[in-house]
């Protein structure tokens, strides 16, 4: 695809990745490529400084900002439509979709606390946007409509969700784990024991060899993943593992969250970033890491594949995660995108 840059012009820049030009001006809280009906490259960025930009990510790793919308407050999350022109905007208590084409937006979700997922489902006999909130609900919507064509009430608040047609999953507080089928209408499916002991922070699904979705990796705020098979065939399928902690000069370990995770598109291979300012590639079928990366200035707070899997989207900023004394006001929110499909190969047995 594009190799990497050969200037590394600023000391943050720790892998030598090429830098999105125009980042927010604070940490990212939400990071989406187009999706693969689109022939270009364009990257989403959702942000803590209540804005959502869009650029097109050319061949040569060269980036070009092409618009941005200011939302009444900080950005949770963003998701495409699956033509890829609209993209959704979750931000306060409310959803807008923004039409890329017309540059208009007009809000189409509500909740009655700040909305902290938005994923659209796309089956073949409806289309929606599923919302998770913090005020304990779960909500589809067709767009068209001021009412949701659903609402399921969940046990807590909404942390984390992912959706991958026929299955939703949703990861609540208190630890909680809810599948839904997305077959003919959104139903719960089933709810899941959580094999982690701490908060949940983020959930990908991952699909099996024939493409069908088949599980999920969860990370928690204790350095964390764990794979979970939604009917394992067997049950030692099911396992965890510890990511995002380093070993300190006491003895004692330092143990970040995990603060996103996604699986490559054609090698099913998956990431996680963490507070701890890196990244690392895992294949969990060989249950071994590929890669690790530097450690960044700053956490490292979202990140993105694009559709076909060449190009790997890191954002880099403060996650508060050390409280406000770790808090520098001159170190700046970057984005980097590296060349990525060698590396996510699976391991060869």
């Amino acid at each position: 695809m594009f190799g990497q840059s050969s200037l590394g012009s600023t000391s943050t820049n720790r892998m030598n990745d090429f830098e999105v030009v125009a980042p927010p001006e604070d940490s990212v809280s939400a990071l989406e490529f187009s999706p693969a009906t689109v022939q270009q490259n364009f990257l989403i960025a959702g942000s803590w400084d209540s804005s959502v930009r869009c650029w097109e990510v050319e061949q040569t790793g060269k980036t070009v900002p092409k618009s941005m919308k200011t939302m009444g407050g900080p950005v949770l999350d963003v998701c495409w439509s699956d033509d890829g022109t609209k993209v959704f905007i979750a931000s306060e208590k409310q959803v807008k979709i923004w039409d890329l084409a017309s540059d208009q937006q007009m809000q189409v979700a509500a909740h009655e606390a700040p909305v902290k997922t938005c994923h659209w489902i796309k089956s073949s006999n409806y289309t929606c946007l599923m919302t998770g909130s913090w005020d304990k609900t779960l909500k589809f919507w067709d767009t068209r409509s001021p009412n949701p064509m659903l609402a399921i009430n969940l046990p807590e608040r909404c942390y984390c969700a992912d959706v991958d047609y026929p299955m939703a999953v949703v990861g609540t507080a208190g630890r909680g784990l809810i599948i839904y089928s997305l077959e003919n209408s959104p139903t719960e499916f089933k709810r899941q024991e959580s094999p982690l002991k701490y908060q949940h922070r983020t959930i990908s699904i991952f699909r099996d060899k024939k493409k069908a979705p088949t599980g999920y990796a969860l990370g928690s705020i204790e350095g964390r993943v764990g794979i979970q098979y939604v009917n394992p065939i067997n049950p030692k399928d099911n396992f965890t593992f510890k990511c995002h902690r380093s070993s300190g000069s006491t003895g004692f370990q330092d143990i970040y969250a995990v603060n996103d995770i996604a699986f490559h598109p054609i090698h099913g291979t998956l990431v996680t970033v963490g507070s701890d300012g890196t990244f690392s590639f895992w294949d969990k079928d060989a249950r071994t890491k590929l890669k690790s990366s530097e450690t960044m200035d700053q956490s490292i707070t979202k990140c993105s594949f694009n559709a076909n899997g060449q190009i790997f989207a890191y954002a880099v900023g403060y996650d508060w995660s050390k409280g406000h004394e770790y808090f520098n006001p001159t170190k700046k929110p970057q984005i980097f995108l590296r060349s990525c499909y060698e590396d996510l190969k699976p391991r060869t047995t």
